[in-house]
């Protein structure tokens, strides 16, 4: 006997694979197994037993037929003799070996080819149906897609998150029902005068979904939120990939095809020939000079079983045929290369489902045959929501509310800052943090705040560093009278969100982005009208002109940055607008002149024109216009020299004009009394003017990194002078007088050619030697108790 499995190996798939067979692959199946028995037991019946028992005949051989041999078939032998007779017949004198030949080539030569390959054939048709069922799960082009596609389908399936997922939408309908529950409730309660037209039609018209328990909401733990963070990622990219083409689909088409035209012509032969299965053969070999005999009366021992089994597989054939049609059929009728998940956004309520299409939307199409649950809990992992829900509750693992109090620290301002970077979400414990009252998010994409925020009742500040935020209605409500500062910097300021310009108590506003370079010239600017209390507002950008907007908040706009990354600012008349406008700084600006229109601005109390191209600054003399101006700053500029305009600026506090081109120092500069601060750092000053001396308010006096190579002793005349930055210049001695100091708390001498300090040095009583920059070898000459003095705590 030939044992059944060992065709196992032609039907074998892997147990995943069945979900890809509808219910006619899996008949057809089963179809395959019934015929391959009737083969493999009509061939064990050809391999051990005899195939044709064969009698001589005495017949001429050119009458010889069948007929003959029928009628001997006929003839019937008496069951039951009276007396005992001697039994008679024809003797033939034939031994066994004859009658053995003859058998042999009876069955050569005389038996009908359908009889005696019949089991063969339908082992060898059954082997091809095998083979074409399941060619498409061999195939390499195709059974890698099969393989992985089952793989991800079935982590899908049996993933937690895919539970949760679906729990949270029946929980949300749930809640849907119970409110519409309520509003009918109170409709009913409060009769047909109490509640409106529109109100009654919303209650009566809108259907329900009747959950009949709350689900069982589970647990995700760090791993199984990583492991269902990972599928997201290979359903991305499996999805890419296989919809890219069609072989699958096409595969499965051919292969059907081809398995019913084997059912056509294994339908036709078997229909034609299965007569020529016959129980009596008449044989006729020339084999008189062996046996004495021509014609042979054969018996086909198997005929009558052969003939039975026939039958069966036509029937089995027949099944097998109408499955292959109805599912050529089911091919042709449907559209399968395409797929839709409307049902599917139906039931979870994730509307960003996306429909399929090519291999993809084929191998759900089967999937539906076999279970539709499956394409279901597959399409949580196609959903962004449900992905950023997911997103998020990894995040709440993450970062609990103590590993963020962790992170809280005061700013500049003194505010409780919590600052997180470059995270893929805001974490919702965020939220629990009432104590803070600043929150920056930097490199945080697609935030959404969520109605938590409004529990942060201590918010003031807010920074979204390249993080676009959105902002519910009633989110814009709580924070419209809260929020004081937010900082907002992104590419392009069209970016920044327009909730941003109706927060009425806001006090600073910080913008940072590039205007299209279409829009640059133009500028244009939100309206900041709703912003009743903004006094601070800093623009980083590449503006053409002030934009029209800035006028908007003239009358209580105290300070204003324009920052333009180089780009030329060219229309500067509507500054003359802000009457009170206090601190203003066009950093980058392009800037070859002073704007005349600051010198309107009689308010203004700070200039700052770093990073510009300024290199005569004349109209400096304007400046007296401004009585109130107490800080400029023109450093970082080309100017060559300084006007003796300069006298003019008395109420002048602090002049920083480091990293330019100086050489010379005006001697009028001495007749700005109410100077403090000089910063000339960074020029190419030789000397320094003795006239220095007559500023008896210098607090801080900076000419670090010139060429200066001796000072004069007018300078150590500034009683009140704290800080002297002398560092890199080519002095070679220091004045005792510096000893007259005796304020002096900050002394910075490195990098000159001093050869000793003069241990006049000590009568500075505030100088201490973590203050005192200087060499160590110069240090260590001074005298012993001046150092001692110095480093006395």
């Amino acid at each position: 006997m030939i044992p059944i499995a060992e065709f196992k190996q032609f039907s074998e798939q892997q147990p995943a694979f069945k979900l890809l067979k509808p219910w006619w692959d899996v008949l057809a199946e089963y179809l395959t197994v019934a015929m391959l028995m009737i083969g493999v037991f009509g061939c064990t019946l050809q391999v051990t037993q005899d195939k044709i028992i064969c009698l001589p005949s005495h017949e001429p051989p050119e009458n010889f037929s069948e007929a003959p041999c029928q009628q001997l078939l006929l003839q019937g032998v008496p069951e039951q003799m009276e007396g005992i007779q001697e039994v008679s017949g024809l003797k033939n004198n034939l031994d066994l070996q004859q009658y053995s030949f003859i058998n042999q080539l009876c069955y050569e030569k005389a038996l009908h080819w359908y009889p005696k390959y019949f089991p063969y054939l339908v082992v060898i048709h059954t082997l091809i149906f095998m083979v074409c069922t399941s060619f498409w799960f061999k195939f390499p082009g195709t059974s890698s897609k099969i393989e992985h596609f089952t793989s991800i389908l079935g982590k899908c399936f049996d993933s937690p998150w895919t539970t949760r997922a679906l729990s949270e939408v029946s929980g949300e309908n749930r809640k849907g029902h119970a409110t519409r529950q309520a509003t009918a409730t109170v409709a009913a309660e409060a009769g047909p005068g109490k509640v409106g037209e529109g109100e009654k039609e919303k209650v009566l018209t809108e259907p329900e979904k009747v959950v009949s328990e709350p689900p069982a909401v589970t647990l995700l733990d760090k791993k199984e939120g990583e492991q269902a963070k990972a599928l997201f990622e290979k359903v991305k990219k499996f999805r890419v990939h296989v919809e890219e083409g069609d072989i699958l689909y096409t595969m499965y088409i051919r292969q059907m095809v081809l398995k019913v035209c084997k059912f056509f012509a294994i339908l036709v032969y078997n229909l034609v020939y299965v007569e020529k299965i016959s129980f009596v053969v008449a044989c006729t070999v020339e084999t008189s000079r062996f046996t004495g005999y021509a014609s042979f009366c054969c018996n086909h021992t198997k005929a009558h079983l052969f003939s039975k089994l026939a039958f069966c597989y036509i029937c089995f054939v027949c099944v097998y045929g109408i499955t292959c049609l109805y599912t050529l059929y089911w091919l042709f009728h449907r559209p399968l290369k395409e797929y839709s998940f409307r049902s599917a956004r139906e039931e979870t309520g994730m509307g960003d489902i996306p429909d399929v299409k090519n291999d993809f939307a084929f191998m759900l199409h089967l999937i539906d045959q076999y279970d539709p649950l499956y394409s279901k809990r597959f399409a949580v992992f196609l959903s962004e929501v449900s992905e950023s829900r997911l997103k998020q509750l990894n995040l709440n693992h993450e970062w609990t509310p103590e590993k963020l109090r962790q992170k809280l620290q005061h700013n500049a301002k003194g505010r409780l800052e919590l600052a997180l970077c470059m995270l893929p979400g805001l974490p919702d414990t965020v939220f629990e943090l009432r104590e803070v009252e600043a929150l920056r998010l930097e490199a945080i994409s697609d935030i959404t705040f969520p109605p938590g925020l409004s529990q942060l009742v201590h918010l003031q500040e807010l920074s979204l560093i390249h993080s676009p935020a959105r902002l519910p209605f009633s989110l814009q409500i709580f924070l419209r009278d809260r929020l004081k500062v937010i900082r907002i910097k992104c590419e392009e300021l069209r970016e920044v969100p327009l909730w941003v310009f109706g927060l009425r108590s806001l006090e600073e506003l910080h913008l940072e982005g590039l205007f299209p370079p279409e829009l640059a010239q133009a500028a244009t600017l939100e309206s900041l009208r709703e912003l009743k209390q903004l006094k601070v507002l800093s623009l980083w950008s590449n503006a053409g002109k002030v934009p029209a907007s800035v006028t908007d908040v003239a009358g209580h706009l105290q300070r204003l940055s324009l920052h333009n990354d180089g780009a030329r600012l060219l229309a500067l008349n509507s500054l003359k607008k802000l009457t009170v406008l206090r601190e203003l700084e066009l950093v980058a600006c392009g800037l070859e002149r002073i704007p005349h229109a600051v010198f309107s601005l009689g308010a203004l109390q700070e200039l700052d024109l770093k990073d510009n191209h300024l290199r005569s600054i004349e109209e400096i003399l304007s400046f007296q216009h401004c009585r109130k101006l107490v800080t400029l700053r023109l450093w970082h500029n080309q100017i060559a020299y300084v006007p003796e305009h300069v006298r003019k600026l008395r109420v002048l506090e602090q002049l920083y004009l480091s990293h330019n081109k100086l050489e010379v120092l005006p001697t009028q500069l001495g007749m700005c009394s109410g100077l403090r601060l000089l910063d000339v750092t960074h020029n190419g000053l030789h000397s320094l003017p003795p006239e220095l001396g007559l500023l008896q308010n210098l607090q801080h006096l900076a000419v670090s990194y010139n060429a200066l190579e001796t000072l004069p002793d007018e300078i150590f005349f500034c009683s009140k002078l704290r800080t002297l930055l002398l560092g890199y210049n080519q002095l070679t001695q220091l004045s005792p007088q510096v000893g007259n100091l005796r304020s002096l708390s900050r002394l910075e001498l490195k990098g000159n050619r001093l050869e000793a300090l003069p241990e006049e040095l000590g009568n500075c009583r505030g100088l201490k030697k973590a203050a005192l920059l200087v060499e160590d070898g110069l240090y260590e000459g001074l005298p012993a108790e001046v150092r001692e003095k110095m480093e006395e705590e």
